[in-house]
């Protein structure tokens, strides 16, 4: 019974790190999408040749950490501001004769990590005829304080979690011992090994952990396949979440066999430790 109840507390705590993980893992992909959207934009010299403009871009490129380099002509920067601000009139247009924004062509840059970018923003400073960068600051710190208070917090969940099956797992097992106390002094005075002994509660600790680990693995996996279809039901009108949410195959790939080594890990370190301490009987 004590094993029955090790092995339920244990899928509870396996379920909640399967359920954390899977959250970890799909706060990080939306997280790496809002950083490929965080870009800086570099303008030019004013009167600045073509030619000039192409080998900006080519310095960029070589800059390690970025990812991408996009060129937006003054008239396409023109059309994409007409489109965004006179959509409702656009006769209002019409009324510039020529190009206001004729100084406007510009490359935007994205970065892998947005930790990275002002490293990049430096860089590209340095480089003969860029004019100005603009960057959104305030996004680029909120991101990479975001990512390390997501971090620590998970890692904490994790530790606590591990610690708390290991004691499970180490409870078991000493009540095994404890129980068996008077078969285990015989053993061990008709010459039964120290490793002879320790054998079984090591299975049973291995045992306790692989059970207590591959069925919160299923319940997950079910769980998440149905929440992602609702979620992909009820808000799939807004386009980018089925893109940004992660498939059950893809976070399974990764948490189940984490999942599995952790588990009879557990088991296996908790057991060992336990006889290692309660074998003198």
């Amino acid at each position: 019974m004590f094993s029955l109840a090790s092995i339920a507390t244990m899928t509870a705590c396996i379920f909640i790190f399967g359920a954390l993980f899977s959250v970890i893992m799909n706060v990080d992909s939306i997280r790496r999408d809002l950083e490929e959207k965080v870009g800086v934009t570099v303008f030019f010299t004013e009167g600045i040749p073509e030619k000039e403009i192409e080998e900006i871009g080519r310095k960029i490129r070589g800059i390690d950490h970025v990812t991408e380099v996009k060129y937006t002509s003054a008239n396409e920067a023109w059309e994409n501001y007409k489109a965004e601000h006179f959509a409702s009139n656009p006769s209002l247009a019409e009324g510039f004769k020529e190009n206001p924004l004729a100084n406007s062509a510009s490359y935007t840059v994205l970065v892998d990590r947005v930790e990275r970018q002002q490293g990049v923003v430096d860089q590209i400073g340095k480089i003969k005829g860029v004019r100005q960068i603009n960057q959104s600051s305030a996004a680029v710190r909120n991101l990479a304080t975001f990512n390390r208070v997501f971090m620590y917090v998970s890692i904490a969940i994790i530790v606590l979690l591990f610690i708390v099956s290991v004691i499970l797992i180490a409870n078991a097992v000493s009540i095994g011992i404890k129980t068996r106390r008077n078969e285990i002094g015989i053993m061990k005075l008709i010459g039964a090994t120290d490793s002879f002994v320790r054998a079984p509660f090591v299975v049973e600790g291995l045992t306790l952990g692989l059970v207590g680990t591959a069925l919160p693995l299923v319940l997950l996996f079910i769980a998440y396949n149905g929440l992602i279809g609702a979620l992909l039901m009820r808000f799939g009108f807004l386009g980018q979440i089925g893109d940004v949410l992660l498939k059950p195959s893809s976070v399974f790939a990764v948490l189940a066999p984490i999942g599995l080594i952790l588990g009879i890990g557990i088991g296996l370190i908790g057991a060992w430790i336990t006889v290692k301490k309660n074998l003198d009987v």
